[in-house]
């Protein structure tokens, strides 16, 4: 029993309802392997050890009564950016590292409901405002991949679990790339939904408008099965849909790749600092899925350039509205012996905040503020509008879109790239948050350096089922997500 962190969903579902292995075990197994291992990976902020056992034993009496659910009794990783209900959930902020959740996010709740066990929660950029998981205040998550660079972000503990395998499966959000960038850096594969598929109910808000829950794991077919529990409409959350959610493990082989029409797009494969080795892996990946039947159908995206300057104004602003409310009077971090309440809410907020939180807060601040209002927020709305526009006509001729996930492999940690050195690393993700289409990271080979690439797919709306298809049939033929980092070889 050595080796249940090497079985796939589909696996550890068949083994505990064929009683090869109980919950109570397997848990125990992968938390004697975050004891081990995650002194190097650094990816847990809390590890949940009591709960996670009780959560066990309850989903191995509910196998036995024949009361289970397809994944009653599997581990999973949340984000620490899900509040959970009597446990601490942070946003990986100083601000929140004293705020104990009085209720579970929807996510959270549907996966107990599903008999899922939860490991702990995972470290993130601080509010999810980051791409290297170096959080200032928990510290740095390593890449199991090379432990001297970053897992990315902000999705990066989420990211790092499952490569280390100390967690099945994870949880992530997406309001920029947060899920794809970190699935790309360690060689997962990460879906971000159609907005308004998952609930943000309990999801810690960064960027209201673009903010999406995700499942990240190793296969499409993994992902498949927790997006089969994280979907669906939720009255606590306006934004929410009403729409049928697919059963996205029965519609795994789904789409057809023979006829289907893959875009590329010209401007994406031109873009200042794309690495050789991205492009070129990203190149293979396409080429075998023409092998495989699919057509290449060069596109235009003529709004590229818009992406980043359009991304860097509506999130700031959003930010700063959402983060408005960290004012150290209800609840999280409150500075000792205020003069006043102005020095209460200054030092609060200064001393609470990280310096990347705080640059944001600042520039939507003043995108949002009298006289410039106008020139910068309500300019960079129409944008977004047209952005979407570029992408809608695209899908008129292509059923999706094919892109790097990044534009770069794994950064090393302490890069100290500057600020807009950083933004620009999201120069193939951001649009499809601005859009609010759904998008998949699958894993396609590795760099020079033995960190690997990822190719990215962006979807129409509402279009999980076909992307989780395309990835998974295209895993069937290869196996570049079955490989593993040398510290997940390692036994507990």
């Amino acid at each position: 029993m050595t080796d249940l962190h090497r079985l796939s969903i589909r696996e550890l579902s068949e083994g505990l309802a064929g009683a090869k292995f109980s919950s109570r075990e397997l848990t125990e197994h992968y938390l004697k392997r975050i004891a081990k291992l995650d002194t190097q990976v650094k990816s847990y902020v809390t590890v949940t050890a009591e709960q996670a056992l009780a959560q066990a034993d309850a989903a191995d009496a509910a196998i036995k009564a024949g009361t289970a659910t397809a994944l009653t009794g599997v581990p999973i990783a949340h984000k620490d950016i899900f509040c959970t209900q009597g446990i601490k959930t942070t946003a990986g902020s100083k601000m929140l590292d004293n705020f104990i959740s009085p209720y579970d996010a929807t996510v959270v709740a549907k996966g107990k409901a599903a008999g899922l066990v939860t490991l702990g929660k995972v470290n993130m950029d601080e509010f999810a405002m980051g791409s290297t998981s170096e959080n200032p205040f928990y510290g740095a998550t390593k890449n199991p991949w090379n432990l001297e660079h970053v897992p990315g972000g902000s999705s990066g503990g989420s990211a790092a679990v499952v490569a280390a395998d100390l967690a099945p499966f994870s949880t992530g959000t997406d309001t920029g790339g947060s899920i794809r960038q970190p699935a790309s850096f360690c060689g997962l594969t990460g879906l971000k939904p159609t907005y308004g598929r998952v609930s943000r109910f309990g999801m810690i808000a960064y960027a209201s408008s673009m903010d999406q829950g995700g499942p990240m794991a190793r296969s499409a077919e993994d992902c498949a099965y927790l997006m089969n529990v994280m979907a669906g409409h939720d009255a606590k959350d306006s934004t929410s849909i009403e729409k049928d959610v697919d059963d996205y493990v029965a519609n795994l082989n789904g789409t057809a790749i023979q006829g289907l029409r893959i875009g590329i797009p010209k401007q994406y494969f031109n873009v200042a600092g794309l690495d050789a080795d991205v492009k070129a892996r990203v190149e293979e990946s396409l080429k075998k899925l023409e092998e495989m039947g699919a057509t290449l159908v060069e596109i235009d995206l003529n709004m590229t350039e818009a992406y980043v300057p359009t991304y860097y104004l509506i999130a700031p602003a959003e930010a700063s509205s959402n983060l408005s409310r960290y004012d150290g009077v209800r609840y999280g971090y409150r500075a000792e012996n205020p003069v006043d309440l102005m020095d209460l809410y200054k030092r609060s907020r200064s001393e609470g905040f990280g310096a990347e939180v705080q640059r944001r807060i600042l520039i939507g601040t003043y995108a949002l503020s009298a006289g410039y209002y106008d020139a910068y927020y309500v300019k960079a709305q129409k944008v977004r509008r047209l952005i979407q526009q570029d992408f809608l006509k695209a899908f008129e001729s292509v059923d999706v879109i094919a892109a790097p996930a990044a534009p770069t492999t794994a950064y090393k940690i302490g890069a100290n790239l500057s600020p807009v050195e950083m933004y620009l690393g999201d120069i193939y993700t951001i649009a499809v948050n601005l859009a609010g289409l759904p998008a998949i990271n699958a894993p396609v080979g590795f760099d020079k350096d033995n960190l690997p690439v990822g190719l990215q797919l962006i979807g129409n709306y509402w279009s999980e089922s076909q992307l989780l298809s395309v990835v998974h049939q295209y895993q069937q033929a290869t196996d570049w997500h079955t490989k593993r980092a040398a510290i997940a070889e390692e036994n507990a």
